[in-house]
């Protein structure tokens, strides 16, 4: 299948090459798509040098840091207008291996959201301290608490959507800007009749940069979640008619 990595980019000019050139390498069946959020450090430009030379390659600007989730969703628009059949997240500071993007695209084969898992068997957490860790399993546990979202790992920002997906979800009403956004994307998804896996991964926390989590992040989340519940949204009885489960 035809996929695109979307990497959003904020001050990572020292790794940008490296994932690069690592997700280019792990298999033929990926393009990649930069979005820069007007780095200082001039990640944008080094990004822009490399796909130059490299057809693979496309970088999207943008003004300035507008969060995680827009970045995400102007990325999904890229790709969805240029025929992709396979949307991915990653991160651009190496805390996602590229040479585990193989496994996300051969696993939407038989999934419409894949989720790279560092809480199913096999998964793992590098050089986290405890309470980093702590508060990555509450964000899980709060929203499989509130809205029953069956998930081992709701918050990692590792993933493959397939395109039924993003056609069908209401993209234009999704506002989340940080680790909200993948949990509302989640809870979307498995409202909507989709089929949802998980695949283990090995997270590893970012060896240069610091992380972009704060307390506004954290209260949006629980804010955002706790406003979903009183919804009250369950999937449908039947499958979504697009997802790969329909007929099944």
């Amino acid at each position: 299948m035809r996929a695109l990595a979307v990497l959003p980019t904020y001050n990572e000019a020292g790794t940008i090459a490296e994932v690069i050139e690592r997700s280019l390498a792990s298999t033929p069946d990926v393009d990649l798509l930069v979005v820069d959020d007007n780095s200082p450090d001039g990640t944008g430009a080094i990004a822009e040098g490399i796909a130059a030379g490299e057809s693979r390659v496309r970088v999207l600007h943008r003004p300035g840091k507008g969060g995680l989730g827009p970045a995400y969703l102007a990325g999904f628009a890229e790709g969805l207008a240029s025929g992709y059949e396979v949307m991915i997240e990653m991160d651009s500071d190496l805390s996602h291996h590229p040479e585990d993007l193989p496994r996300l695209i051969e696993a939407a084969a038989d999934a419409d959201l894949v989720i790279g898992s560092r809480y199913v068997e096999g998964g793992a957490t590098e050089n986290w301290s405890p309470s980093r860790r702590l508060l990555s399993r509450a964000g899980t546990a709060y929203a499989k608490l509130l809205l029953r979202l069956p998930l081992a790992d709701a918050t990692s920002g590792f993933r493959a959507y397939r395109r039924a997906v993003l056609e069908e979800l209401p993209l234009n009403q999704i506002h989340t800007q940080g680790y909200a956004f993948q949990i509302e994307l989640a809870w979307r998804t498995w409202t909507h009749g989709f089929r949802i896996a998980e695949i283990p991964i090995v997270f590893t926390e970012r060896r240069e940069g610091t992380s972009k989590m704060s307390r506004r992040i954290v209260a949006e989340a629980l804010s955002r979640v706790f406003r979903w519940s009183l919804s009250r949204e369950r999937p449908p009885e039947r499958p979504n008619p697009r997802s790969v489960a329909a007929g099944r």
